[in-house]
């Protein structure tokens, strides 16, 4: 165990955690609500500092993030354990089973530095703290981040948004070093009633998270599965297109994804292809240059286009780049921007 970061001691050995807007108050012997932060006689412990659950090669696409750094490779990691239950969840086996009951699958003692190290031994360009929530290994990450930093690698958050801002300033260059190059963030619907029906949480946090990190120097895409009866009505999916738009800035990437059944959500049928390519439609109607169909194995809509001249830019298939005419962060057919990081 290691004695966690943001956190304020009360009365009667009563902690409260300030890392993420659960905002759990913890009696003694007791876990946060992510079921990886426990009370121990008044001072809270991580439980998965340096306890990876996963560890991968991936291409930075499959995060996604298809504007920094196009066809990098980034070094996957994860612990157990999330802030959120949802309930259509892609890695409940590993991010859900505290909350479930069942026994964890066997982690592996992998301290910071051997997590650079790896990194830098497959050549990959940035380090993603992914799969589960990253916000409640944050005492890891953080870690993790510092040394990449110094390396020269880039420190990558696929999360839901949900952390405070206390969490946000540690790295954000106003604590003095950028520790979050670039973020991609759930933002799962745009109802208050989804996000605590569905996932346990609430909208607001996520949406001052995405605007904090924008205006910190993050990088920053945008994920939302689309999933029937749901978040899928077009009010609500132009309501988000809008949010992204005058909010985030209309070069934030929109990634909007076709749902599969799964956890405990497998009453509801696949995300319809057409429901998805209108959902791109409605975020290129609202302005956004870039949007993006995720989970559609056939067509256009993975590639770059170029917002000036209409040209494919960077053509992908999967998580494939198959050809990248950018240089310098222009379009060589035209010299229009395209805007990202590493283009």
């Amino acid at each position: 165990m290691k004695e966690a970061l943001l956190y304020e001691r009360l009365e009667g050995e009563q902690v409260r955690c300030r890392l993420c807007a659960q905002g759990c108050r913890i009696d003694d012997g007791r876990l946060g609500f992510c079921q990886v932060r426990r009370n121990v006689g008044g001072t809270l412990y991580s439980l998965v500092y340096g306890q990876a659950i996963s560890q991968v090669v991936d291409p930075i696409e499959k995060k996604p993030l298809f504007h920094f750094y196009p066809g990098s490779q980034a070094y996957s990691i994860a612990t157990s354990g999330c802030n959120f239950r949802c309930t259509f969840c892609q890695n409940a086996d590993i991010s859900q089973m505290p909350r479930d009951g069942h026994v964890l699958p066997e982690t592996m003692d992998v301290p910071p530095e051997a997590v650079v190290r790896a990194a830098e031994r497959y050549g990959c360009r940035s380090i993603a703290y992914t799969y589960t929530e990253p916000t409640i290994y944050f005492e890891y990450a953080y870690d993790i981040s510092k040394l990449a930093a110094e390396a020269g690698i880039a420190n990558v958050y696929v999360t839901n948004g949900y952390m405070t801002t206390d969490m946000l300033a540690m790295v954000t260059a106003p604590s003095g070093a950028q520790l979050m190059d670039a973020a991609n963030v759930d933002l799962k619907a745009f109802r208050d009633a989804f996000y605590r029906r569905e996932c346990g949480a609430r909208l607001q946090p996520v949406l001052d998270s995405l605007v904090y990190m924008k205006r910190h120097g993050v990088w920053l895409e945008v994920t939302t599965l689309v999933i029937p009866g749901r978040n899928d009505s077009e009010e609500e999916l132009r309501d988000i297109a809008r949010f992204i738009a005058a909010e985030l800035g209309t070069d934030t990437p929109w990634h909007v994804s076709r749902f599969h059944p799964t956890y405990r959500l497998t009453d509801v049928p696949p995300t319809p292809v057409a429901t998805v390519r209108r959902a791109r439609q409605i975020g290129l109607e609202e302005g956004l240059l870039y949007v993006y169909e995720g989970n559609v194995a056939f067509g256009d809509g993975e590639s770059t286009l170029c917002p000036t001249c209409s040209r494919p830019v960077i053509e992908r298939r999967g998580f494939l780049v198959l050809s990248n005419d950018t240089r310098d962060g222009a379009c060589s057919h035209c010299g229009g921007t395209i805007h990202g990081v590493g283009l």
